[in-house]
């Protein structure tokens, strides 16, 4: 906005004293019609008429004022954290001078958008020449068969020769066993040295929970029924007592709160892994949990944090509470860029050192969505702009670009839009009803753009917080199920299962195996100091050839 050439103070006082004048000149002709009551008083209506239009024209003017030197105090004294933004040794500003488009912003803008779609247009066409018919997927060749042979009604080895012994026709269908429970008993011999005659006791197994009868074979079922199946403790009994087990739910529990006990080493050594990467994405869901002073339940919630990059992810429970103490407690070492909704409680990091928080764009459309009702025709064109940048996201991952070569198509095609759909929201807040649904769309994205648009700063950067968003499903179908938690040590415990499940689908390893290896094992790293017990994450051992 082009600066203007008098000050505030100036310009009140000129405006002061244009006021002052007219209410003098009204004065003066008020004391005239009174001290001339005969003269008619068409004239003196007419003028007081002519007076209050010119009055009610400079308010309408001053009203305009204020509101540009209220933009002018914001911009110069609001809170603008990184508000010019240089994203590489181009020094690429997304900020403007004034509410118009230069030429050269209109072309770039205008250029980048035939781009976007054009590819738009072949990649539908490529969509379009490459779909194929979905076919029958033939059953694992790693599943045991049994061959069942069938022959023609008559048939005998001595009348008859077979036709087709090297090509036979078969179906194969798939057959489940029920489930089979044994019990392994570990007989612990006692012998005697003859050399020496020292009697001799063979060592007890170490098992992974002390003094309990379950496997680490049961333990993973239990989790895994409950954690990845989503299936409650008292409905796993039921199934359990079909197949002749009768187990008792808090022995079952206590096995449960036993895991995660022996689960919380690794789980504080992959937070502080988390922690020296400088890229993450934060969000939270709801865990309803019972009170038992308050005898009801109530809304907690459980915080995640997730690596973009290796997709690790971190739940963490803190008596479920939502506050900001909770996001100092978390990121007070921190180092490194945050992507966040639009939860007021993060901007306690904004203007933080060596914190950078990015927006989600996820959010900002969803907002323009809500107000298609409102104001269709403003709501559309924010909703193009935004897919837009999408195709740009898109057109990245199917051409499988590099962070570099996505960072540069970002600057190239992303950019140009950014600019034009900021000029857009600060000119058409101004012409929109304030408190309006669309209104609170611009309102929200504005106040967010410079988090939103910092994605392109970095390929790496993801333009949305899709991604944790999809991490937390798993809780809000678990809840479904299981409907709450019974005290504070189960929802951290919760947490503890949700993270290691999260890290488990991330590095592409199945949660049961893993879980019964890391139980099987755990207790090597019980004295042995100089392990590292990081060598049990799932990408770990994955990496190590293990799982």
């Amino acid at each position: 906005m082009a600066r203007n050439s008098i000050s505030k103070d100036e310009l009140i006082v000129q405006l002061m004293a244009e006021r002052d004048a007219l209410f003098r000149e009204n004065s003066r002709l008020r004391e005239a019609q009174k001290t001339d009551p005969c003269e008619p008083r068409t004239d003196f209506d007419r003028m007081l008429a002519d007076k209050d239009a010119i009055i009610e024209k400079k308010d309408i003017r001053i009203s305009q004022l204020e509101k540009h030197i209220h933009y002018l105090q914001r911009q110069m004294w609001g809170g603008k954290s990184e508000r010019f933004i240089k994203p590489d040794s181009e020094e690429r500003w997304l900020d403007f001078e004034g509410f118009d488009m230069l030429p050269g912003e209109i072309e770039a803008a205008k250029e980048a958008e035939k781009d976007i779609k054009k590819e738009k247009e072949a990649r539908k066409k490529r969509m379009e020449k490459s779909t194929n018919r979905p076919v029958r997927k033939r059953l694992r060749d790693n599943l045991k068969r049994v061959v069942k042979d069938i022959y023609p009604e008559g048939y005998n080895e001595e009348d008859w020769v077979l036709l087709d012994e090297s090509t036979p026709l078969y179906t194969e269908e798939l057959i489940k066993v029920p489930a089979e429970f044994y019990v392994l008993r570990t007989v612990r011999h006692k012998a005697m040295r003859k050399s020496d005659h020292k009697i001799v006791t063979a060592g007890c197994p170490v098992k992974p929970i002390a003094k309990s009868e379950a496997s680490s074979s049961v333990l993973a079922d239990f989790v895994i029924g409950k954690y990845v199946d989503h299936i409650p403790i008292y409905r796993q009994l039921k199934q359990y007592s079909r197949l002749g087990i009768t187990l008792s739910e808090s022995t079952v529990l206590g096995w449960i709160q036993g895991i995660s006990d022996l689960l919380m080493p690794l789980y504080f050594r992959l937070w502080e892994l988390m922690k020296l990467c400088d890229y993450l994405q934060s969000d939270e869901t709801t865990l309803p949990i019972v009170y038992i002073e308050k005898h009801k339940t109530v809304k907690g919630y459980l915080w995640i944090v997730r690596d973009p990059v290796c997709g690790r992810q971190w739940f963490f429970w803190d008596k479920g509470s939502r506050s900001g103490k909770v996001v100092l407690k978390l990121f007070h070492d921190y180092q490194g860029a945050l992507q966040t909704d639009g939860y007021e409680r993060y901007e306690l990091l904004d203007g933080k050192k060596g914190v950078i928080l990015l927006g989600c764009w996820a959010h900002a459309r969803r907002k323009f969505e809500e107000s298609m009702n409102n104001d269709k025709k403003r709501a559309e064109y924010a909703l193009s702009q935004i897919q837009l940048i999408y195709d740009v996201e898109r057109q990245a991952k199917d051409q499988k670009l590099s962070c570099e070569e996505t960072a540069e198509l970002r600057a190239r095609l992303a950019y140009p839009i950014l600019v034009r759909f900021e000029k857009w929201m600060v000119r058409e807040y101004q012409n929109v009803i304030e408190g309006s649904p669309i209104a609170e769309a611009i309102k929200y994205t504005y106040h967010r753009f410079d988090k939103l648009t910092r994605y392109h700063l970095d390929g790496r950067y993801q333009i949305d917080n899709n991604g944790i968003e999809n991490a937390v499903r798993p809780v809000a179908i678990g809840r479904k199920n299981y409907l709450f938690c019974q005290n504070h040590d189960t929802a951290e415990s919760t947490a503890i299962m949700y993270t290691f499940m999260g890290c488990c689908k991330a590095a592409g390893v199945d949660f049961n195996r893993w879980m019964m290896f890391f139980l099987d094992h755990i207790h090597e790293y019980d004295t042995d100091y100089s392990k590292d017990i990081a060598q049990l994450l799932p990408e770990n051992l994955k990496s190590a050839g293990i799982l």
